[in-house]
């Protein structure tokens, strides 16, 4: 917390060097927040940079109740299903092509590399056809590593549904695996 109110104090002096930081701590977030619920890559891009200009604006409102990486999760949350309701998006639509490409861990077995890399994108296509809500939850779980009071504060949802939207996405995304696994089998 010393660190974020350190790096607002100089943000709000109008230090661009500070805000620069900013951005580079917080992109891979807002990638992740956005990259969760919008799926044209145009659309993705502008979003992320309206993000960080809504924080340059707002930065001062900050009130250090939370992590600043928190808060900026949020308002890339709140814009993301903001431009979803004026595109008139349902929120529950299932995308169903999509990639996002991953990075691995490199190994010596070539062939065990392949398999997690085959692993991971199937996986992540899985994930992207859960609904918004519960792709985004999954994503601040397991990707940025954000406890239920966290995604709370993010997507505005009592820490009870989180957990059950957690437990949901979890259960739709065993049921994916399995169809999955079993498409391949027939072949």
């Amino acid at each position: 917390m010393t660190e974020d109110r350190a790096l607002v104090s100089r943000i709000l002096e109008g230090d661009k060097q500070a805000f620069r930081l900013l951005i580079r701590q917080n992109e891979k977030l807002v990638a992740h927040m956005v990259g969760r619920l919008i799926h044209r890559e145009e659309d993705r891009e502008e979003l992320c940079q309206d993000v960080f200009l809504k924080v340059y604006e707002k930065i001062a409102e900050f009130n250090f109740q939370s992590k600043l990486s928190t808060w900026i999760a949020t308002i890339a949350y709140r814009m993301g299903i903001n431009h979803l309701r004026k595109k008139k998006i349902d929120l529950t639509d299932i995308p169903e092509e999509e990639r996002y490409s991953a990075h691995f861990i490199s190994r010596d077995d070539p062939q065990g590399i392949m398999e997690d890399s085959e692993i991971e994108t199937m996986t992540l296509k899985l994930i992207d056809q859960l609904p918004p809500h519960y792709k985004t939850i999954l994503t601040l779980y397991h990707v940025d590593q954000m406890n239920y009071s966290e995604i709370g504060e993010v997507t505005g949802m009592p820490e009870g549904t989180v957990k059950n939207y957690l437990f949901r996405a979890r259960n739709l995304l065993k049921e994916k695996v399995k169809k999955h696994l079993g498409k391949e089998q027939l072949l």
